[in-house]
């Protein structure tokens, strides 16, 4: 039962009950036309092209739908629903773990999001990476890794993998082209995994670049771009698959744990297949009142993105005037500056992360101490995209599953405050205090 949640099969779906497929075809041309501008089209451009979900009664807001399981009219329509001949393209659903409306319309935004014929959420973004890289590779494969990843990612592909799965990870400076094209076993390799913009050292991958090594060699490239939704649209340079943590910036209330897969139609249908669907029978199933209070957020992610890297931008700017060691791409004199500069949608900036390296953990815990108990500028807390600033040591926690030595690799110092710049308060209200922690320093 191998179905297909893309723009232009969602689009097809009239909004009527159980309508049989042949009745289809004119409105699925009219569905692919749209579907082909959104995904050239800037991000915002795209999420507004998409059909816009009524609820049941005419609401101006979709629907939940809760239930866990469907009915049917009569029973051959369950038979050709498990025979793969009825699906949700046709408004056919069997079973929440499948598929289930209130996700698909989600899904459907995501896709549009990030300008991939399909997408598929999750309960998480780490469901989203694993499933991704266990339906792309087999027992024996090879993943070529960025040495700079989120901690939770380098440990999944230097420990779970290889011990559960037989598959093994060459980590590489993605910044060194000639390594990663020597890193790739032809025939073994089938994923080079890297983050548009790497956690926590803020290094921008060269995706054009680094799609092209690996289509040389037959190689899918898959994409964290959790850092920078609106920001970069990695499949305009090439990116086969796109994962988010949707808990980050997308949902951006630090409320909510979700994931979301973004490719082609192959392989979603191939992730959701009864019989080898890594979604599919792992069950990482988002819960449909989640997917409905993420589908009211997205609309609004462009003007909150522009608003995270504006700030940004003017702190990082700022801080380097007071002698501070910032890292941030926006700066003119980041090593990767002139590279992101040619690759983000220029409305929205380039991001709201910027680091601070203090050198040692205990400079890195004093600045944030300060920074929340004395001027209450922001949370020491893990991960990004809220509204309210939010602060943490990189090394001692969101990489502390990397070792000391590859810590060293990845250019994570002991001192490394990773700081996901939020919006609240007003930008000179917010800079006051931290100037004042800075001068208590």
């Amino acid at each position: 039962m191998a179905h297909i949640l893309d723009t232009e099969h969602l689009l097809a779906i009239s909004g009527k009950k159980r309508n049989d497929r042949d009745d289809e075809d004119g409105d699925a041309t009219v569905a692919k036309k749209s579907s082909l501008m959104a995904c050239e089209a800037d991000p915002a451009v795209a999420l507004a092209s998409i059909r816009h979900e009524f609820g049941e009664h005419g609401g101006v807001n979709m629907s939940i739908e809760a239930s866990a399981t469907f009915t049917v009219m009569e029973p051959d329509t369950m038979r050709r629903m498990f025979a793969g001949e009825l699906g949700p393209e046709n408004d056919f659903f069997v079973y929440s773990r499948h598929f289930n409306p209130t996700v698909l319309n989600l899904s459907r935004k995501m896709a549009a999001l990030e300008g991939t014929q399909a997408a598929y959420c999750t309960s998480s973004g780490m469901a989203a990476i694993s499933s991704v890289l266990l339906q792309l590779c087999s027992s024996g494969g090879h993943v070529v890794a960025s040495k700079t990843l989120y901690g939770g990612t380098h440990a999944l592909l230097s420990h779970f993998l290889p011990r559960t799965c037989n598959i093994t990870t060459s980590f590489v400076d993605i910044t060194d082209h000639g390594a990663v094209a020597d890193a790739i076993v032809e025939g073994r390799t089938h994923v080079l995994y890297f983050e548009s913009m790497a956690n926590p050292t803020l290094t921008v991958a060269d995706t054009p670049e680094l799609s092209r090594i690996a289509h040389e060699k037959g190689v899918m490239v898959v994409v964290d771009n959790t850092f920078t939704p609106m920001v970069l649209s990695p499949v305009k340079f090439g990116a086969d698959v796109v994962v988010h943590s949707i808990s980050k910036f997308i949902s951006g209330g630090a409320d909510i744990i979700a994931g979301a897969v973004c490719g082609s139609e192959k392989l979603v249908k191939g992730m959701m297949d009864l019989r080898g669907g890594s979604l599919m029978l792992l069950g990482p199933t988002m819960n449909a009142k989640v997917a409905f209070e993420l589908s009211e957020r997205i609309p609004h992610l462009g003007l909150r993105m522009k608003e995270h890297s504006r700030r940004a931008q003017v702190y990082a700017e700022r801080m380097r005037e007071l002698g501070m060691k910032v890292i941030y791409p926006g700066l003119k004199d980041h090593p990767h500056h002139k590279l992101a500069t040619e690759m983000v949608n220029r409305e929205y900036g380039y991001g709201g992360l910027l680091s601070i390296d203090m050198e040692t953990e205990e400079r890195a815990n004093k600045l944030m101490t300060y920074l929340q108990n004395a001027t209450q500028f922001g949370l020491m807390a893990v991960s990004l995209g809220y509204y309210e600033t939010l602060m943490s040591c990189s090394s001692s926690s969101t990489s502390s599953e990397l070792d000391p030595s590859q810590k060293a690799a990845a250019g994570i110092s002991p001192g490394l405050v990773r700081m996901s710049v939020g919006y609240a308060g007003t930008l000179e209200q917010k800079w006051t205090q931290f100037e004042k922690a800075f001068i208590r320093m």
